[in-house]
């Protein structure tokens, strides 16, 4: 074993000797400082090959398999120099890595290492870091369509600082969110914060699907759920993506700063879909959790649309919302 793999095979010990091999030397200098290997018990192989590779005991050369002990002071001032010099390349290695690695990094990133123009990455963990780093990046614009309801808002602080720090160094951010997230306080709250920096924020009540793009250089897709995503690398599929999907979305859009005033013609829309589940007979837990809002939420409209329509229950409501609906189909 070499000194630095005894310095790692140290490393974590609060003593550099066994008590089995500090007994075997005891043995040794009460024996004339000497050992042969006959004379050691299976037991003491251990201690013996630890004492072998400090250097505490030497193999003598005039006679084969005895063995004569070294003077700990000598053998102290020798590894003690030796170590403390492996200790200050190791931390000298240790602060140089991740410069030294910084191209290799960037080599590992670019589409002829990953694949070619589209690439394949799995797994939630791996996306969200894969992601991360793209963020990370130097980026100056950012696109975003973030489909479905409001984030956790644990998950928002913990964005919070990131997002502030981008805008703040000079990025174009535009987000696109379902606007049901206008209902969500701790939404409204992120967004406002970050539109005061420069960040936009509109919202889109309908279909549409997640869609990342990074300085038009990088798009992610999902591919199945969040479990399969494709990293695009081709400038001419980020470009459609950009202008066909992203653009074409943001214009439908309507400006979203966090403020607490719902567009009327946002409440509209989400009211007629309220009213398209019900008659559907999909259950109030079921069309909260599918438009991203809170059953209290839901339940305060339900009990507005019962003023509008003059009725006393949830039945009646139905029954007229289908008249309602009956009497539109006809009409076209």
């Amino acid at each position: 074993m070499s000194d630095r793999e005894q310095l790692v095979s140290h490393h974590g010990r609060s003593q550099i000797l066994s008590p089995g091999a500090r007994t075997l030397y005891l043995k040794a200098l009460a024996e004339d400082g000497r050992l042969t290997r006959s004379t050691c018990t299976p037991d003491e192989g251990e201690a013996l090959d630890e004492l072998l590779e400090l250097g505490l005991l030497i193999s003598d050369s005039d006679e084969p398999g005895s063995l004569f002990a070294a003077d700990p002071t000598k053998l102290a001032a020798s590894l003690s120099s030796t170590w403390q010099r492996q200790a200050l390349d190791l931390l000298s290695r240790a602060v140089s890595i991740p410069s030294e690695l910084t191209d290799l990094a960037e080599a590992f990133h670019t589409p002829d290492q990953n694949g070619g123009p589209i690439e394949y990455v799995q797994g939630r963990a791996l996306i969200n870091q894969r992601v991360q780093h793209a963020m990370a990046s130097g980026m100056t614009e950012g696109l975003a369509m973030q489909p479905g309801g409001p984030r956790p808002s644990e998950l928002l602080t913990s964005f919070l600082d990131r997002d502030l720090a981008i805008t703040r160094g000079g990025a174009s951010m535009r987000t696109i969110y379902n606007a049901s997230t206008r209902y969500h306080q701790p939404t409204r709250d992120y967004v406002a914060t970050l539109a005061k920096e420069g960040w936009q924020f509109r919202t889109l009540d309908e279909p549409y699907t997640r869609l990342l793009i990074f300085d038009r250089r990088l798009a992610v897709i999902p591919i199945a759920g969040d479990h399969l995503a494709a990293f695009i690398h081709d400038s001419a599929v980020i470009s459609y993506l950009a202008q066909e999907v992203f653009e074409r979305n943001w214009s439908r859009a309507l400006d979203f700063d966090g403020d607490r005033t719902i567009p009327q013609q946002v409440v509209s829309q989400l009211r007629q879909t309220i009213i398209d589940l019900l008659l559907s007979g999909t259950n109030h837990r079921v069309i909260a959790r599918r438009l991203g809002i809170s059953e209290r939420t839901l339940a305060r409209h339900i009990a507005e649309m019962r003023e509008e329509y003059n009725v006393d229950s949830l039945f009646q409501l139905g029954y007229v919302l289908g008249q309602a609906s009956r009497a539109e189909q006809g009409g076209h």
